[in-house]
């Protein structure tokens, strides 16, 4: 009986000893038990795992509308070769076509004008034409603008006036000029076209619009430097914000509320990203006036006190935007004229090509 009670005292002598020894392996975050995983944190922390948090999560970046500048300055305008689709009556010194190009895949129609004689060294200069609002399925490449085209081909420029996609014969879908950013994309590839045609100068090229065409304009001024100056009669210049909060558009291709160019962007737009008081910052994202410190030249702004299609207030405030971000800017402004200039067309026309003298053929710095 004494040999079996020595032998328990023994037993639990040695049970007392290993209990504490696991203990201190426990406490030592030097000695990790083979059983356990190489990851897991046996006893208190150290200065290292205290501090250590997971990494955050990746986040996907909102994708850019198409029609934000950013996004428009980051794609690329590849234009393509010029072709010659048919040859018309030649003006009173240059020679008129009806051309073509391509545009994201699109085969688009263009008037072309190139002056006759003896072409300069470096090519003739360029104005890339940009007309306004005619009803789509009515437009036709020869009509319209007819005065506003020779004024500039007779003086020694080339004109290159794009038809815009889904125009005349032009492929694709005319979705408008508010909601999509389609008709500059066609411009810009215009540009692009058209300084690789081998009487141009490539160097040399500036641009006109009218109406909805000196929006296209501006926003083409503020995504490409190829543009060397631009002028702007009775344009659709305001920000995305204006245009939605202050002016309710009239004209007889007009509706409030709706893209006053035949599709409803408007609606689109509120749907997918809010008003502009809702929104600011994507309003102001799609808006050209919001990146006029890229301009890539000086603009001339031109507009009738009584237009009734586009609020002079547009060019107004255009021209005191551009002012206070130290950009170069005329801004000439006709009293009681209309939306076409009717009554002052020709001094309009005349300080038009006075300016793309300087700042164009003259390559004034």
């Amino acid at each position: 009986m004494a040999l079996f009670l020595l032998l328990g005292i023994l037993l639990a002598a040695c049970a007392g000893d290993t209990q504490p020894q696991l203990a201190v392996d426990a406490l030592d975050p030097t000695r990790v038990p083979a059983s356990l995983p190489s990851a897991t944190i046996i006893g208190p922390p150290t200065a290292h795992s205290a501090t250590q948090t997971p990494a955050p999560p990746t986040l996907t970046p909102t994708p850019l509308n198409p029609l934000s500048i950013e996004w428009m300055r980051q794609q690329d305008y590849p234009g393509s070769e010029i072709v010659i689709e048919e040859t018309l009556a030649p003006g009173s010194n240059y020679d008129r076509y009806i051309a073509s190009y391509r545009s994201e895949g699109l085969k688009i129609f263009a008037l072309l004008t190139v002056p006759r004689g003896e072409r300069p060294e470096s090519g003739w200069p360029v104005i890339v034409f940009n007309h306004g609002y005619i009803r789509p399925d009515r437009y036709r490449t020869t009509e319209r603008y007819v005065a506003y085209v020779d004024g500039f081909a007779r003086n020694g420029y080339i004109v290159f006036r794009s038809d815009y996609r889904g125009h005349g014969n032009s492929e694709g879908t005319a979705r408008g000029g508010f909601g999509s950013a389609d008709y500059t994309v066609d411009v810009l590839n215009a540009v692009a076209a058209i300084k690789d045609f081998e009487k141009a100068d490539p160097e040399r090229v500036g641009m006109w619009g009218h109406s909805m065409g000196g929006g296209i304009t501006l926003r083409a001024m503020v995504t490409s430097n190829d543009i060397k100056a631009g002028v702007i009669w009775a344009g659709e210049v305001a920000s995305y914000f204006d245009r939605v909060t202050r002016w309710a558009r009239g004209g007889a291709h007009a509706t409030p509320g709706t893209d006053s160019h035949g599709t409803n962007g408007r609606e689109g737009l509120f749907s997918e990203y809010g008003s502009p008081e809702e929104n600011p910052e994507f309003w102001e994202s799609i808006s050209a006036n919001a990146f006029l410190e890229n301009l890539s030249g000086p603009l001339q702004l031109h507009h009738g006190t009584t237009d009734t299609t586009v609020p002079f207030e547009f060019s107004a405030t255009l021209y005191d935007q551009i002012q206070a971000v130290g950009g170069s800017v005329e801004f000439f402004t006709y009293e009681g004229d209309n939306h076409n200039l009717s009554n002052y067309f020709g001094l309009a026309m005349q300080r038009s090509i006075v300016f793309f003298d300087i700042y164009v053929k003259g390559s004034a710095p």
